[in-house]
Order: structure tokens, then C-alpha cells, then sequence
């Protein structure tokens, strides 16, 4: 059996989201009893919280939504990187030696404790040129274990418009705490949702033997 690493943050009403984004909620339709035979829910959250995949939708007005995106950068090899540095960005140096026979998805880990229980506007995120640079290698799909590719006070979304002009998959929110550096299979396949602009995933890892 291959080892399985489970890479996706628990999702409660304890998750953080951007501020003014909407939190978790939820409420029962019904519950189970001596008249019901089950329990439902009813959820409400934002398309971003936890580990999810931005759609082209989220910054690009005529971008594909999440439920049109193609499934295939989401489900093969990728390798991860650790740039646990405490910079602010990801500059093509922390990259560069961990690229040679690279498969065509990175995931960065930037800390060795993912913040996912509290909002802080402090994280890391990729400087717009080691996207580029990543593009240039045929990279298929980035992830990164902080809330955005682009800094929380960003209003341009630099980083983001890489990832747009090429095409680029994103993954982020994940949680590499426990992920040594090396290859893996990646499996974080977004939601059907049609008119959406991310989707949550439930992204894991395996071992490739």
C-alpha cells in the first residue's frame, strides 16, 4: 500500500478567511429523531476557505469557472519544495536548484506550522518572477501552504496574472507541515461548481512506490 499524507486543513467555523470573506457556517435542515431518519446540513462558506484551487474566474473576468476547469493539472506527480526562509515572497533563487527533471506540478512549503485556526496578513507568498519561472519549466500547477500566491495587501494580484497569462493551475491553503522535500503524486481535484470562482478540494499526497 502506498503512504497517503492528507495536505487539506480541517474546515469549521474555527477556519480563518480574508477579512470580510464569509466564514463557515452551518445549520441543520433536519435532524435525526424518532420522525427523522437522518441528519442534514446546511452549509455557507466562502470558495476559498481551507485548501481549495482559484479558477482563472477569480481574476480574470472571462476566465473558465471552477467547474470548467480541466481535471488533469490536479492529479499526477509533483514535487515539493521547501523555501521556510520567513521572507515575504519566493524569488526564483528558492527555486532554482530543486527544478532539474522537475514533474509539472511544485508545491512550496513555507513553514514548518501551517496558520490555519487564525487570519494573519503575514505569510508568504511567490514573487511574480518565480512563477514566471516556474511557466518557463512547464509547470502545469502551483501550490503553496499560505492563503495566496499574492501578498494579503496586494491589489494588483501581480502573481496571480502569471498564473493567468500562462495558464497555471493554483493550489492554495494546503498544509505541508509533515511533507519532506521529493517527489509525490498529487490528487486535489476541485468541485463541479459552474458559476463559481474556486472550488474547495480535499488535496492529498501518496508515495510514488
Amino acid at each position: 500500500m502506498r503512504t497517503i499524507w492528507d495536505i487539506s486543513p480541517p474546515v469549521s467555523d474555527r477556519s480563518p478567511v480574508f477579512p470580510g470573506d464569509t466564514a463557515y457556517q452551518q445549520r441543520w435542515t433536519a435532524t435525526l429523531d424518532t420522525h427523522c431518519p437522518v441528519n442534514v446540513a446546511e452549509i455557507r462558506l466562502s470558495t476559498h476557505l481551507g485548501a481549495h484551487a482559484d479558477a482563472p474566474l477569480h481574476y480574470d473576468p472571462h476566465g473558465p469557472s471552477a467547474g470548467h476547469m480541466a481535471l488533469e493539472p490536479f492529479l499526477g506527480p509533483c514535487r515539493v519544495i521547501h523555501a521556510r526562509h520567513g521572507r515575504p515572497l519566493i524569488e526564483p533563487a528558492d527555486l532554482l536548484p530543486h527544478l532539474s527533471n522537475c514533474p509539472p506540478r511544485i508545491l512550496v512549503s513555507t513553514t514548518a506550522k501551517a496558520k490555519y485556526d487564525a487570519w494573519s496578513d503575514h505569510f508568504t507568498a511567490f514573487a511574480p518572477s518565480s512563477l514566471q519561472l516556474l511557466a518557463d519549466q512547464g509547470i502545469q500547477l502551483v501550490g503553496i501552504d499560505t492563503p495566496s500566491v499574492d501578498p494579503a495587501s496586494s491589489k494588483t494580484l501581480e502573481s496571480h496574472q502569471v498564473l493567468r497569462h500562462h495558464a497555471m493551475r493554483v493550489l492554495e491553503n494546503l498544509v505541508l507541515d509533515e511533507i519532506a522535500p521529493g517527489d509525490y503524486e498529487l490528487i486535489a481535484l476541485p468541485l463541479a461548481l459552474i458559476q463559481a470562482d474556486a472550488s474547495p478540494v480535499r488535496a492529498i499526497l501518496r508515495s510514488l512506490d
